[in-house]
């Protein structure tokens, strides 16, 4: 009697994003469908990423949906575990693996801490800001929820080139710094564009009355900028590598107060 095959078919995507490239691999045909809808646009050709996850398809491991994330490392390895996923990742060995629900809103998570550690190391880091090129530079616009980010975003003008309405990726780059875009959506669920350009400014957003810009000072926009930074990991030397990203930043990119109607006419400001 012949043997029976216990091969299974593994399925890969590989998902760049910041010019940092992971591939997810996976048996769920069905979950790749999910990955090539929630991150086109992003999807690469690479055959060298920078990252390979396996994910493994489970029920939740924690009764728990709304559970914070716990990201902590030892050994050289991180762990990353929430209610919907837990996951483990060597960067020495460029390889982990995901237990996961079927949401996809589980492997995003994963994503923006691997990419929030990979850029701790290198003098960026994630934001909690939309972002947009125009005429070849970044702008980006940091609040809290609230603040219009979204509604910033809904108001570009045709020429803007929407990076993201949730969160941007701020990379070190020569004497600045650069945004990419991202896949990583807000209210608009629209996925940013894969393209990046220098930062020419950072805007910390209000709603008023009128639309003006104030100067910040760099204390204060270094504490602005430091209360967005996306963020999870407790290791006390990446902990002191974004203090002084965020500190870095300030020195080298305008920061200002932009208070807005939301209205088009904001954007005759911004620039």
């Amino acid at each position: 009697m012949p043997a029976l095959s216990t091969q299974v078919d593994r399925f890969s995507i590989v998902i760049e994003v910041g010019a940092v490239s992971v591939r997810v691999n996976t048996t769920e045909p069905d979950f790749l469908h999910i990955l090539q809808q929630s991150y086109a646009g992003f999807v690469s050709s690479s055959e060298n990423p920078a990252i390979d996850f396996d994910v493994e398809i489970t029920q939740p491991l924690i009764d728990e949906p709304d559970a914070d994330v716990e990201v902590t490392h030892s050994c050289g390895r991180w762990s990353l575990q929430r209610g919907d996923f837990r996951a483990e990742w060597e960067p020495g060995k460029r390889r982990g693996w995901v237990r996961q629900t079927a949401n996809p809103y589980a492997i995003d998570s994963v994503l923006r801490i691997v990419h929030s550690l990979v850029l701790a190391k290198e003098g960026g880091f994630l934001l909690h800001s939309a972002s947009a090129i125009r005429n070849g530079k970044a702008y980006l616009f940091a609040g809290e929820s609230g603040a219009g980010k979204t509604t910033i975003s809904s108001l570009a003008p045709s020429d803007a080139i929407l990076l993201t309405d949730e969160i941007s990726y701020v990379r070190r780059q020569n004497e600045g710094y650069a945004a990419f875009g991202t896949p990583f959506t807000g209210e608009l669920a629209k996925l940013g564009q894969n393209v990046s350009a220098p930062i020419a400014s950072l805007y910390l957003l209000g709603k008023g009355a009128e639309n003006r810009i104030d100067p910040v000072e760099p204390a204060d926009a270094a504490r602005s900028l430091l209360s967005n930074i996306l963020f999870f990991a407790k290791e006390e030397e990446l902990v002191q590598a974004i203090f002084h990203s965020a500190f870095e930043f300030v020195k080298r990119v305008p920061v200002s107060r932009l208070t807005f109607v939301p209205d088009s006419r904001v954007w005759e400001f911004i620039g």
